[in-house]
């Protein structure tokens, strides 16, 4: 299950396919595959899920966003549902902790918003006069409030201006830019 497409997905669940082949799960042996996704529109999310749990599967793999495994993780109690996520499951509450998820829940949590202060103090320590600095988000994202939060409270700490620039889709992406680029974010060769 995911928030996007099956082409946006290909290489994903084609390296789940690999992977599961590799310990002796093959699909045309004694495996199937039924991909769902919600192609951007992730209010669709749990009737997905539940549409899922209704076919009676053995597992939900959700492939992204963090609110794919959040929809699997309120449909069922019981099916196991493995996630891949660039958040951390604990504080989006995936799972209890990482070492002992509990439940029916478990997965990869990369921590990709962890590293938003990291990324800050490098940015600083490549371009120490830096003038405001340009964060595009997607309000849609589940891990929005955070990592802007996260990129905020980086940006504070270093005495660095903030310009949060938001675009849910491919049509706002330009306009956000302009709005960017008049702020005068960071540029690196002025």
């Amino acid at each position: 299950m995911s928030g996007g497409t099956r082409e946006e997905d290909a290489s994903r669940v084609l390296a789940l396919r690999q992977g599961l082949a590799e310990i002796g799960h093959d699909e045309d042996r004694n495996v199937a595959f039924d991909y769902r996704g919600a192609a951007g529109q992730y209010d669709r999310l749990p009737a997905l899920a539940t549409e899922l749990v209704r076919s009676q599967v053995a597992v939900i793999a959700t492939l992204g966003p963090t609110l794919s495994a959040l929809a699997a993780k309120a449909a069922t109690a019981t099916v196991p549902v493995v996630f891949n996520i660039g958040a951390d499951a604990v504080r989006v509450g995936l799972v209890a902790s990482l070492n002992r998820p509990g439940g029916n829940v478990t997965g990869v949590s990369q921590l990709g918003n962890v590293i938003v202060a990291k990324q800050f103090e490098l940015l600083r320590e490549a371009v120490p006069r830096a003038g405001p600095i340009g964060f595009l988000v997607n309000p849609a994202n589940s891990n929005a409030a955070s990592d802007t939060s996260d990129a905020q409270a980086a940006a504070q700490a270093l005495g660095q201006k903030l310009v949060v620039v938001q675009a849910r889709t491919q049509s706002e992406l330009e306009s956000a830019l302009q709005r960017w680029s008049s702020s005068r974010p960071v540029q690196c060769c002025s």
